[in-house]
């Protein structure tokens, strides 16, 4: 025999709420999958001037949400089968799973918060650099000067833009079609790149933080929901 009367409504209650929290571990893990596979991001990450690399911040992000989506789906399927067993034990355990997933969670929105535009200003700065060192005069060595432009030129596929800003990707179009470069192409005239940096990171970047919120808020009622069940489990004559 189980439990009885509310507390198995609040078994019940509780195995739903983990199944949603399982999923969304499981679209947690999708989405990090997607971002780090993402043909864009991998094309620009993979860019190298000089030595100098563009920044890893953003993958690090990606890998700590594959890491969380993982964490998420087993702690998920632990609290189902706590429930449906109604095993004190496994309730527990998942209880204190949950607080420490919680506190990491919210530790990760804060920090993630704080550096929101860390990413898009990184790649922005290593952008500007290679675009500096392409329209440079002071750069001699042929060879080099035609790596930096194909450094940029991928960076300008990729995004479909082209300059930092209005008046940088108006020049850089007219010495590309007049033969001085070859960085850029006419029907891009116009589109900066930094405007395109921002669409592509820090966008994301929310979309990840509001998913964030959800799950925190389901983690709050599936607390309460467990120890709430563990108790009645506890209390309950049948046992």
């Amino acid at each position: 025999m189980g439990v009885e009367g509310c507390t198995k409504l609040m078994k019940y209650l509780l195995f739903c709420l983990n199944f949603i929290f399982w999923l969304a571990g499981g679209v947690i893990l999708g989405v990090a999958l997607w971002l780090r596979h993402d043909q864009k991001i991998s094309n620009l990450m993979s860019l190298e001037v000089d030595g100098a690399q563009t920044p890893t911040s953003f993958y690090i992000c990606v890998h700590i949400l594959i890491a969380v989506g993982t964490v998420m789906m087993v702690v998920g399927f632990l609290g189902c089968y706590g429930a449906i067993q109604e095993s004190q034990c496994l309730l527990g355990t998942f209880f204190v799973c949950l607080v420490i997933l919680f506190a990491g969670v919210i530790a990760a929105g804060i920090l993630g918060y704080m550096n929101k535009d860390t990413v898009s200003k990184e790649m922005k700065k290593f952008y500007d650099s290679v675009y500096d060192m392409a329209i440079s005069d002071t750069l001699n060595d042929h060879t080099k000067k035609k790596a930096v432009e194909q450094v940029l030129k991928a960076f300008h596929e990729t995004l479909q833009c082209c300059g930092k800003d209005k008046v940088t990707s108006a020049f850089s179009v007219i010495t590309s079609k007049v033969g001085f470069q070859d960085v850029c192409s006419s029907q891009w005239t116009l589109v900066d790149c930094h405007g395109k940096i921002d669409e592509l990171f820090s966008d994301k970047i929310y979309l990840v933080g509001i998913a964030a919120l959800v799950v925190a808020v389901i983690m709050i009622f599936e607390m309460i929901f467990s120890m709430v069940l563990c108790c009645g489990i506890r209390n309950s004559p049948v046992y």
